[in-house]
Parts: structure tokens; C-alpha cells; sequence
């Protein structure tokens, strides 16, 4: 027989009522999308022309900011801040354990009278030392040698987080020791990019394409994830500790009739992603598809590319969202990468390639898209040769760079990829290179 507790909670999840989205009423997405993000649109608007076209090139080229611009941009951003209802800011980044992390100051400065202001210099903006003596550096210091300075990317959008009635600007940013070691997720993937960046540029002027200012990579995260009734999770102390089942026998039924894939979505759980997507669209985030997943409770949500460290910290800003939208509707998201024994876990495919930056035609081209000319295909099929010869070459590494403890449960042996790293590309490509 079931236990009181559970047959209560089955009772109470039986007579939930849908919560309508807060997006209710909002209007067209255009009229909103960005609106808690300093974006290009609104650094149009509120720099002068010359700082913007310097901050502008710097983002374009993955250069380092002008220091002269610092206070211009910091004093517009505050403004713009201010007057959508920040308080404090933040050096928001990725350290590494998984999740993101932020400390927050108030924009709040005295005068020579003593008289409060409210202040945010371009210092303020382009770094900051966030006490590192608990976050994890792989052993590379001591604990009496952790000082640790964050860094503001200027590519990735700032964006005010609204939390209950409370607004913070948060300022993406990557995170390195003293002497430049990298504490973080993002310092390492923006390093690789100018290695890439540099070498595709050498490899394209041999085949004739000149005057290339940057290569670089885009990436469109599908993220996978979980939502249960949180009356259920909080019957199990397992998936409260550890985000995943521990014990306990398998449920009656399963994905086994791979029925729930691209079924319709339930009343209550649309409401929820609505929300959530109402509330990733006001940050920037361009989120265009939502469906069932195989196993039960289990959906997926998918933005459209964009450049790489872009899309890393929206993958975030996703999960986070997801989890606090989640709880408003009465559930609770699980983004653990096998939460669940016997049915799928919780993957975040990455369509991942290579575009090109210049003043010519060629901008924005995809590297990895056969082309219309010989000339194209022969620069498809160069890219394609190398981006092969690289996972062969580099296999072993690929697979350390996804081997999380979570990922662990899932990769090589409960679902693909498997341990070994492998390339497939169609009977068409397949015979083109064979």
C-alpha cells in the first residue's frame, strides 16, 4: 500500500490548478526581447557615436577595450541601469563547480559633503577581486595564495536579473589568478577561440581568401531538462540531495511506448515554459523551440547559434531561469545530466561551427556549409577535413572536456556518445571524402 505521505501527494497534485504565465497580456515578443540586456541597440542609443564604433570593433574582433572608453560606457550602462531598477552590480561568471557565481555591490558613492550618490566607474566595469579562496582551482594555489580577479567580456552582453521585486546588473565576465591562471569555464574557451581564430585565418589565405579579420565559432545549445510536482521531489531526500534518484524500484512505466516524444504539452507545464521564455526574452536569449522529450516529464528547449561564449552564458542564464520559474508553478526543474535510472538523462546537444568576420562579402560566412561554387566547396571541404582530423587527433581531450561526474552517469554507458569519440557524417559526405 502506499505510504500516507505519498497518497497525499498524489491527492494534492490531482487537484493542482494552472498558474497562468506571468507573460500574460506582455505583447510582441519584438517589443521586449533584450529589454533587461545593454545590447547593441541600446548601446546605440545611449554612447557617443565614437565610443560606441570603438566598443563596437572590440566586441566584432575580440580585442581588448579601450581604457579611455571605460568610464563613457560604465556611466551609460549605470544610467541605463538605474533607471530599469538596479540597486547593485555584479561580476557575474563561471568558476568552476558547475554553476555560476556573483557578488554584489551597490552602486553607492559619497560626495565631498558626504552626501550619497550613486556612482559606477569604469574601473567598477572592467574588473573587480571577488574573494577566491573557496572556489576550486584544480590545486593550482594555496588557500593563502587565492586572490582572484574577474574581468568584464565585452562580447557578452550586460543584463539585469530580476529577482522578486529586486534588480541587479550583472556583468559577464571571466575569472583568473594573480599571474593569469584560468579559475574558470569561460577564460580557457575564450583562449582556444583566438588559437582557432588564428590558425583558420593562416589556413583561408592559402586558399585565396584575404583579408579575414577573425574566425570565429557559434554554438546553439539545446538544453534538456526535467519537471516533476515539487510535492513528489520533496517525498525524495535523494533527488533533494543529489538532484538524482539513488534507490528505489523502477516506475511501472516508462518511455518504453516512446509515446510522450512530441506529444502535446500539458496545460500546466505550457504555462510554466511560457514563462520562462517570456522571461529569457527579456534577456536576450533567442529561445525558438519547445517539445516533449522521450521520457516522461522530460522536454527540451533550443535557442538559435550564436557566438560561443554568447551562447555559453545564456545556457546558464536558461538553467537558472528554469529553475526559478519552475518553482512560481509548484514544480521543480532537474537539469542533472541522469536523474532518472532507466530512461533518458538530460542532454544539451551542441550544434556547433565556424563563421568568418570581415569587411567583405564574406561575412558571417559558415564555414561548415557546402557552397554554391567550387571555390566554396573547396573551403567546406578543407574546414571539414581539418575539423576530422582534429577530433581524431584531439579525441581523448574531447571526452575529458565533457567527463563531469554527472555526465559520467550518462556518456558510454546508459546513452551516446559513447567512450569513444567518433565523427558521423551521412552516406553522401561519407563517400565524398571516403
Amino acid at each position: 500500500m502506499p505510504s500516507t505521505s505519498r497518497k497525499a501527494a498524489v491527492s494534492a497534485i490531482a487537484g493542482r490548478t494552472t498558474t497562468p504565465p506571468a507573460s500574460n497580456g506582455a505583447g510582441s515578443v519584438a517589443d521586449y526581447f533584450g529589454i533587461n540586456t545593454f545590447g547593441a541597440r541600446q548601446m546605440r542609443t545611449k554612447l557617443p557615436k565614437d565610443a560606441f564604433a570603438k566598443l563596437q570593433a572590440a566586441i566584432r574582433l575580440g580585442k581588448k577595450l579601450d581604457s579611455e572608453i571605460a568610464p563613457t560606457v560604465a556611466q551609460a550602462i549605470k544610467e541605463w541601469a538605474v533607471s530599469r531598477g538596479a540597486t547593485h552590480f555584479s561580476h557575474w561568471f563561471l568558476p568552476q563547480t558547475g554553476m555560476t557565481a556573483e557578488k554584489h555591490d551597490a552602486f553607492l558613492g559619497f560626495d565631498e559633503n558626504k552626501s550619497p550618490i550613486e556612482t559606477f566607474s569604469g574601473a567598477q566595469l572592467i574588473q573587480s577581486e571577488p574573494d577566491a579562496s573557496s572556489f576550486p582551482s584544480g590545486g593550482l594555489r594555496a588557500t593563502w595564495e587565492a586572490r582572484g580577479y574577474t574581468a568584464w567580456n565585452p562580447a557578452s552582453p550586460v543584463f539585469i536579473v530580476e529577482s522578486g521585486n529586486v534588480r541587479t546588473l550583472c556583468i559577464p565576465s571571466v575569472f583568473i589568478g594573480y599571474n593569469g591562471e584560468a579559475l574558470d569555464e569561460m577564460t580557457p574557451l575564450l583562449r582556444s577561440s583566438d588559437v582557432l581564430s588564428e590558425k583558420a585565418i593562416k589556413l583561408l589565405s592559402l586558399i585565396g581568401d584575404k583579408g579575414v579579420q577573425r574566425v570565429y565559432t557559434t554554438l546553439g545549445p539545446e538544453q534538456e531538462y526535467f519537471l516533476i510536482d515539487r510535492t513528489h521531489f520533496a517525498l525524495r531526500p535523494d533527488l533533494v540531495m543529489a538532484n538524482r534518484t539513488l534507490l528505489g524500484a523502477p516506475p511501472p512505466r516508462g518511455q518504453q511506448l516512446e509515446d510522450h516524444y512530441f506529444g502535446g504539452i500539458p496545460e500546466r507545464i505550457q504555462a510554466c515554459i511560457a514563462e520562462v521564455e517570456h522571461e529569457l526574452y527579456k534577456l536576450g536569449v533567442p529561445i525558438m523551440t519547445r517539445h516533449n522529450e522521450v521520457a516522461p516529464c522530460q522536454f527540451e528547449m533550443a535557442p538559435l547559434f550564436e557566438e560561443t561564449d554568447i551562447a555559453v552564458d545564456h545556457n546558464q542564464l536558461v538553467m537558472a531561469i528554469l529553475r526559478r520559474v519552475a518553482m512560481r508553478h509548484g514544480l521543480q526543474a532537474i537539469v542533472h545530466e541522469k536523474p532518472f535510472a532507466g530512461v533518458n538523462g538530460t542532454g544539451k546537444h551542441c550544434n556547433w561551427s565556424m563563421s568568418i568576420a570581415t569587411d567583405g562579402e564574406l561575412d558571417g560566412f559558415n564555414l561548415l556549409r557546402p557552397g554554391k561554387t567550387p571555390h566554396q566547396n573547396i573551403r567546406f571541404l578543407v574546414f571539414l577535413a581539418a575539423v576530422l582530423q582534429a577530433v581524431h587527433k584531439h579525441a581523448g581531450l574531447l571526452r575529458a572536456g565533457i567527463g563531469t561526474s554527472g555526465n559520467e552517469h550518462r556518456l558510454g554507458a546508459n546513452e551516446a556518445p559513447p567512450a569513444i569519440i567518433s565523427v558521423f557524417m551521412g552516406a553522401t559526405l561519407t563517400q565524398l571524402i571516403e
